[in-house]
């Protein structure tokens, strides 16, 4: 939507709210690159970090591409080094050898991105920066490297101890919601109403994480609809026309919509302790709440039955099938769910639950699934448990009720298919 351009066109020139540098450098950006790891005092640093940063926010591709060319292959570290430092730390094991080792062994670019974060602001400029490193660098097997270098320091920047959970409301600041709006990944929220309708009922929440280095900017979100029993379809869910109920009335939990907002935050992971404490907290505020479920798409369904030459039509039963022996059975090369999101979920210990047909009617969700949906069961008493064996076995915990179906999909739709 034109709101989700706006607002990305504008993010970074928001970010960098620091004064211009009056002066400057007839360096390259990437001689400035060399010369902040080398620097040692903090206003020079400070000086020549701020201007990094904003010659890179005008950078075209090719000249990014350039810049991250020269961090992935010349502040790489030195094999040769590495070999020498771990050899003398082999032979002679102590503080000091070690000590060399590590230094050896670390790449001056993870230096570079910390000094980069010193300067006032810029921890979003630099996750910016890492959204344009994943856009350019796919297929370049050096800037795969880099990346893993940054995303390496973005896992201790941004791990949980950091994060601020905030409840989102409709008396939340103006700037807020319009991000709200703007990074909606799952449902696309249509207008202010839509999001009032979201937001403001007593049956309704919405839940995000933020970091201190970027208050403004919400991580990942997830909006909550507070029900009686659990429910198998979001239009109704989302029903303008629905009846609402009070919250101390509910009895059950539903997590619709969970959005990464961060395109450089990718693979660092948000959603599993956000579930978690939301589910926590909203028991805290009310007890009556017994159930903790998702209602979840099934973004690949439809692509794989395509893939084996089945037909996947109006039929309920047929359709709740085949949802059922995808999300169970269907693997990726190392074992685990090809659905993406089963694969979130499973990982975060939770159950599949159960399958709906004729749950998402909207044009996404007959494109991706045939209108398919699935529930995600938390039971917050064996999640850890049936993250353990996830993690270890690929053990995924199911219902009998989506192993019954996932049984006849073989049974009766499978046989006659192609490999």
């Amino acid at each position: 939507m034109t709101m989700l351009a706006d607002l990305l066109s504008t993010v970074f020139e928001r970010r960098m709210r620091v004064a211009r540098t009056p002066e400057d450098d007839a360096r390259s950006t990437q001689e400035l690159a060399d010369a902040l790891v080398g620097a040692d005092g903090e206003i020079s640093g400070q000086r020549l970090g701020r201007l990094i940063l904003e010659r890179f926010a005008g950078m075209s591709d090719d000249e990014k591409r350039e810049f991250f060319g020269h961090l992935a292959h010349a502040m790489n570290f030195d094999p040769e080094a590495v070999r020498s430092a771990l050899e003398d730390y082999e032979s002679n094991p102590g503080r000091a050898t070690y000590a060399r080792f590590a230094r050896a062994a670390e790449p001056k670019r993870q230096e570079l991105m910390r000094r980069l974060n010193r300067v006032p602001h810029a921890t979003g400029a630099l996750v910016d920066m890492r959204a344009d490193l994943l856009r350019l660098g796919e297929d370049d097997p050096a800037l795969g490297a880099l990346d893993l270098d940054i995303q390496h320091l973005f896992s201790s920047w941004f791990n949980r101890g950091f994060l601020v959970l905030r409840p989102i409301s409709w008396e939340s600041p103006a700037h807020i919601l319009e991000k709200i709006i703007a990074y909606e990944a799952v449902h696309a929220i249509q207008s202010w109403d839509d999001l009032r309708r979201r937001l403001e009922p007593t049956d309704r929440r919405c839940f995000a994480f933020f970091h201190p280095a970027m208050p403004d900017e919400p991580l990942i979100f997830v909006e909550v609809a507070l029900t009686q029993g659990v429910p198998g379809s979001i239009q109704t869910l989302l029903s303008e026309d629905r009846e609402g109920i009070v919250a101390q009335e509910a009895d059950t939990a539903v997590f619709y919509s969970i959005s990464n907002c961060q395109a450089g935050l990718a693979k660092i992971s948000f959603g599993n302790s956000l579930i978690k404490q939301v589910a926590a907290d909203l028991s805290l505020e009310l007890p009556g709440l017994k159930t903790f479920v998702t209602l979840s798409p099934i973004p690949g369904l439809t692509a794989w039955t395509a893939e084996r030459g089945l037909a996947i039509d109006d039929d309920p039963v047929r359709v709740q099938a085949l949802a059922a022996y995808y999300l169970l059975e269907v693997k990726r090369p190392n074992g685990k769910p090809r659905d993406p999101v089963a694969h979130f979920h499973l990982g975060n210990g939770a159950i599949l639950h159960r399958v709906h047909a004729g749950a998402d009617l909207s044009e996404k969700g007959i494109a991706q699934s045939a209108g398919a949906m699935v529930n995600y069961l938390y039971d917050l008493a064996a999640v850890s448990q049936n993250h353990e064996g996830f993690a270890t076995t690929g053990a995924i915990a199911a219902s009998p009720e989506v192993q019954a179906a996932s049984t006849a999909a073989k049974k009766h739709f499978l046989e006659d298919a192609g490999p």
